[in-house]
C-alpha cells in the first residue's frame, strides 16, 4: 500500500499513468485468492455457518446502513449521502479478510468460517446495491425488476453448482491428472478459476464469488496439488492488489476532509465492530468468537470502491466523499491488520482473568519437567499418560477454556502459541527434560521445533507430522523423533489383525520392528542394511517409464516402495502413486524374501 502511494499520480515523483492496468492485475489477485480459499474450504464447512451467513449477514448490513443514515442526519448530511455511506461501509473486503485469516492459520477456525460465510453473502448483496444506488430517491417498477433479475441470475449460477461439484469436475480432473503433465494441470486449474469468475461477472455477480465457487469445484483428491501450483502466482497478484489500493488513493484528501474521513473510519471500525459482534452473538456463538468476527469485519475494500464509484457516477456524492472513502479503506485495512493481532491477546487475558496465574507468568519451580505443546485430542492423551506415571509437565495451549480447566486441577498451563519463542522460554524449555509437540499445523510444529532446539540444544523433542514430506524438515530443524499418524495407524492395524489370526506374539513384534524401521528409512540410514529391505536398479524395460499406479507394484509383487533415488536428484521418500519410475532409478522396497525376488526379476527385464 505504501509502495502504491509512492507511485500514485497524486504524489510527487514517479507516477503510474495507466491505473487501469493495475486494477486488472488486482482483479486477478482477487480471483486467485478466492479460488484458493474455495479449494481449502468445503461445502461442509460453509453449511455449518449457513444461518448466521444467510440471515445474519443481511441483518448486519441493514443495521450498518441504518447507523450511517442516523449519524449522517445528525451531522446534516443529505439523506441520500447517508444511505450511500451506509451501503459502502456495510461491505467488508473479502480479500483483506481472507489474507489475514490465511496468514494467521485461522481459515478453518470457527470465527474464520463465520467471517467467510458473511463475506460471501455480502458479495452477492453488492449486486443488488449496484442496481439500487443509481435509483435512490426514484425507485420504480423497472428497477425492482432489475433487482429480481440479478437475484434470478445468482440462482441460475448457484443451482447447477452442486451437480458440477459432484459429477463433472472430478472426472475432468481425473483425465487431466492422468496426462501427468504439470503445465496442462496448471492451465486447466487457471481456466476453471478465471472462467468461473468471468461467468459470474457476466451475469452481474462478483468475480470473487465465481472464483470461490470454482475452488469448491476442485475435487479434494487434487486440491493440495492445485494449491501448490497456484500459490506462487497468487502471492504476486495479491501483492499487486494492495499496491493498487495505494495507487488509487489521494493522500491529500485525508487533510482536506478530515472530519468526514474520521466519521467514516469511526463507522467502520467502531460501528461495524459492535454490529457484527452483536449479530454473531444473536446466533448463539460464544463471545470470543463473536468478538473475532466483529474485529475481522472492521474494514472496507474492493467492493466499497465499486459502490462509491457507482454513487459518484449517479451524482449522489461528490469527490470529497469518494476520496474520503478511498482513504478510509487504507486506514481501516491497516487498523484491521493490527487489531487482528492484538484483540486475540486481549480476549485470552480476559478469559483467564479468573485464573491464578497470568498468561505469561512461569509456573514456579520448573525443572526436569516436560513441555507439552498443544492440549487437543492427541496432546491430552499424552498428558494423561504423564499424570498416570507422575511426570510433571507444563501445557501450552491457545484455547483459554482448556488453560483455565488445567489450572483448576493444579496443572501448570500457559495460554499462548507454542510456536512462539517467548512462550517456550516462559514454559521453562531451557530446563526441560523432554518436549512433546502435538500441534495440528505443520508450520507451527516446524517453528516450535526450531525454537526449542535453540533454547535447549540437548532436550529430546518428539513431534508429529501429518505427511511424510514434513518429516525430514522437522528432523533437520532439530526434532529427535517424528511420529507419523498414518504409520502408527498402519502398525496398530497390523498388530491387531495378526493377533486375531493367532500369529505368535514374538513373530508379530519382529515383523512390526522390521516394518517400522523400513518405513522410517532416511538418507542417513542405508536401506540395504535393514531386514526385509532391498535396493533394486530399474532396467530400461519392463517396469521403466511407468507410474507406480500403472506398474501396480504393490498388487503384483506385494512389496512396499519406500523411496526412489535418481542420479542428480534428491531421494523421493514414500513416493505417491503418480511417481514415474525411470531407467536407472534405484528403488528401495520392503517385503518378504520371495516378494523381493519377484520384484527384482521384473525390474531387471530389459528391452
Amino acid at each position: 500500500m505504501l509502495g502504491g502511494l509512492l507511485l500514485s499520480p497524486f504524489t510527487p515523483g514517479l507516477a503510474v499513468t495507466d491505473v487501469h492496468r493495475f486494477e486488472l492485475f488486482a482483479e486477478i489477485g482477487v480471483i486467485l485468492l478466492m479460488f484458493s480459499i474455495g479449494i481449502e474450504l468445503s461445502l461442509r464447512d460453509l453449511l455449518r455457518v449457513k444461518w448466521v451467513s444467510m440471515i445474519g449477514a443481511p441483518l448486519g448490513m441493514v443495521l450498518s446502513i441504518s447507523l450511517a443514515s442516523a449519524v449522517g442526519a445528525l451531522l446534516g448530511w443529505p439523506a441520500v449521502q447517508g444511505l450511500v455511506v451506509g451501503m459502502v461501509i456495510s461491505v467488508a473486503s473479502t480479500m483483506v479478510m481472507a489474507r489475514l485469516l490465511i496468514d494467521r492459520g485461522e481459515l478453518h477456525s470457527r470465527h474464520g468460517r463465520v467471517m467467510i460465510g458473511i463475506a460471501l453473502v455480502e458479495d452477492i448483496a453488492v449486486v443488488v446495491l449496484i442496481v439500487l444506488i443509481p435509483t435512490l430517491g426514484a425507485l420504480d417498477a423497472a428497477r425492482l425488476f432489475s433487482v429480481a433479475r440479478a437475484l434470478g441470475s445468482a440462482a441460475l449460477i448457484l443451482g447447477p453448482f452442486l451437480y458440477l461439484a459432484a459429477k463433472v469436475m472430478p472426472r475432468v480432473f481425473l483425465v487431466v491428472a492422468r496426462t501427468r503433465n504439470e503445465e496442462i494441470f496448471l492451465l486447466v486449474t487457471l481456466a476453471l478459476a478465471v472462467g468461473a469468475a468471468a461467468l459470474t461477472q457476466a451475469v452481474g455477480l462478483s468475480l470473487a464469488l465465481g472464483a470461490f465457487l470454482a475452488g469448491l469445484l476442485v475435487n479434494q483428491d487434487y486440491a493440495h496439488h492445485a494449491l501448490a501450483r497456484l500459490l506462487p502466482l497468487r502471492e504476486v497478484f495479491v501483492a499487486l492488489f494492495f499496491l493498487t489500493v495505494g495507487v488509487l488513493m489521494n493522500p491529500w484528501s485525508v487533510f482536506a476532509n478530515f472530519p468526514l474521513l474520521a466519521t467514516i473510519v469511526g463507522l467502520v471500525v467502531v460501528g461495524n465492530f459492535v454490529i457484527w459482534t452483536g449479530v454473531t452473538r444473536l446466533f448463539g456463538y460464544p463471545l470470543p468468537t463473536a468478538l473475532m468476527v466483529g474485529v475481522g469485519l472492521t474494514q472496507i475494500g474492493e467492493f466499497s470502491f465499486i459502490l462509491i464509484q457507482v454513487a459518484r457516477g449517479a451524482g449522489h456524492v461528490g469527490d470529497d466523499v469518494y476520496n474520503a472513502t478511498l482513504a478510509a479503506s487504507l486506514i481501516t485495512i491497516l487498523l484491521n491488520a493490527a487489531l487482528m493481532r492484538i484483540v486475540p491477546r486481549w480476549i485470552g487475558r480476559w478469559q483467564l482473568a479468573r485464573g491464578t496465574v497470568s498468561a505469561a507468568e512461569p509456573p514456579p519451580g520448573l525443572a526436569d519437567h516436560i513441555v507439552l505443546c498443544g492440549f487437543g485430542r492427541v496432546g491430552s492423551a499424552v498428558a494423561e499418560a504423564f499424570e498416570t506415571f507422575g511426570r510433571p509437565y507444563v501445557a501450552i495451549e491457545r484455547d483459554p477454556e482448556i488453560v483455565r480447566g488445567l489450572r483448576a486441577r493444579g496443572i501448570p498451563a500457559l495460554y499462548g502459541d507454542a510456536s512462539n519463542r517467548h512462550i517456550l522460554e516462559v514454559a521453562g524449555a531451557a530446563r526441560a527434560s523432554l518436549a512433546v509437540i502435538a500441534l495440528p499445523d505443520a508450520t507451527r510444529v516446524h517453528l516450535a521445533v526450531g525454537h526449542l532446539r535453540e533454547i535447549n540444544p540437548s532436550v529430546p523433542i518428539l513431534a508429529r507430522a501429518h505427511a511424510v514430506e514434513f518429516r525430514d524438515r522437522l528432523l533437520a530443524a532439530g526434532a529427535s523423533e517424528v511420529i507419523l499418524p498414518e504409520l502408527e495407524a498402519g502398525s496398530t492395524l497390523i498388530r491387531h489383525a495378526l493377533r486375531r489370526l493367532a500369529v505368535p506374539r514374538a513373530a508379530v513384534l519382529d515383523y512390526l520392528d522390521r516394518f517400522r524401521r523400513a518405513m522410517e528409512v532416511g538418507d542417513d540410514q542405508p536401506a540395504e542394511t535393514l531386514p526385509g529391505v532391498r535396493s533394486v536398479v530399474i532396467a530400461p524395460g519392463g517396469l521403466a517409464d511407468q507410474s507406480l499406479r500403472e506398474a501396480r507394484i504393490r498388487e503384483r509383487f506385494g512389496v512396499t516402495v519406500l523411496s526412489i533415488e535418481r542420479r542428480g536428484a534428491p531421494a523421493v521418500l514414500h513416493p505417491s502413486a503418480d511417481t514415474i519410475i525411470r531407467p536407472g532409478d534405484t528403488v528401495h522396497v520392503f517385503g518378504l524374501p520371495d516378494q523381493l525376488a519377484a520384484f527384482t526379476e521384473a525390474a531387471a527385464i530389459a528391452d
